[in-house]
């Protein structure tokens, strides 16, 4: 029961920092579709 709560943390631990990455990378392109839509203004 003890490996199979362990393997169970392991798995969320993995899906929470991919997670993180995701969002992470999401907000960097709508930063810089702004930054394109502002240079496209200027």
């Amino acid at each position: 029961m003890t490996s199979y709560r362990a393997i169970l943390l392991a798995l969320m631990a993995s899906f929470l920092v991919a997670g993180c990455n995701t969002v992470k990378g999401a907000g960097r392109d709508i930063e810089s579709v702004g930054q394109a839509g502002s240079d496209a203004i200027d």
